[in-house]
């Protein structure tokens, strides 16, 4: 019984360290209009380099392994912690990411910063509407491309995809993607049933 105790909270606290901090989200959807706004709130556990990357323009294999078709519309990420307040924004990841294989553009966005511990929002939003700033609060610029062309003229679909790295939670309006995170909850979950299983049968 004392061993099965044990099990059962060496399990918890797995499950814990295991989601506290380094796991990846992805999530994906469309916009509604050139002009909306997708909100996602993420929790670093403790300081560490943040990744926040779409997928959407040139596609890609994206952190839950899924494979994304290239042809989303050319996307914005603006971060801002807590408080709302704006801490940066990135419309391009340069060569960092890759070229679509029709404009040759590398206009999937890639925003890495050091964060501390807390919690954030990011926003994901078309080329132009950027974020104005100082302030989550202050709003965008409303100035989306029409019906989701790029800046080439080329026309590109409301779709979006996108992951958030190396952080403890993140969550959206939508549903998640997958995630490693995901997995480890389910892994840990399932062990911790387990365990009450077996007290039971062994009290």
């Amino acid at each position: 019984m004392k061993t099965l105790k044990t099990i059962s909270a060496l399990a918890v606290s797995a499950l814990i360290a295991a989601t506290s901090y380094g796991a990846n989200y992805s999530f994906t959807g469309n916009l509604a209009g050139d002009n909306d706004v997708q909100l996602f709130n993420f929790t670093v556990g403790a300081a560490s380099t943040v990744t926040l990357r779409t997928w959407s323009y040139a596609g890609g294999t994206d952190a839950a392994g899924d494979l994304i078709a290239e042809g989303g519309f050319d996307p914005i990420l603006a971060l801002f912690n807590s408080t709302g307040q704006f801490i940066s924004q990135n419309d391009d990841g340069g060569n960092l990411v890759a070229a679509d294989s029709v404009t040759g553009a590398h206009y999937d966005t890639y925003l890495s910063s050091v964060l501390s511990a807390g919690d954030y929002t990011v926003a994901v939003m078309q080329y132009a509407n950027f974020a104005i700033g100082p302030n989550l609060s202050s709003g965008f610029q409303g100035s989306g491309t029409t019906n989701f062309r790029d800046v080439t003229g080329h026309l590109r679909t409301s779709a979006w995809e996108f992951d958030i790295l190396n952080v403890a939670q993140a969550s959206t309006t939508g549903v998640p993607d997958g995630g490693d995170s995901l997995l480890l909850v389910s892994a840990g979950l399932g062990l911790i049933l387990f365990t009450k299983r077996l007290s039971r049968m062994f009290c």
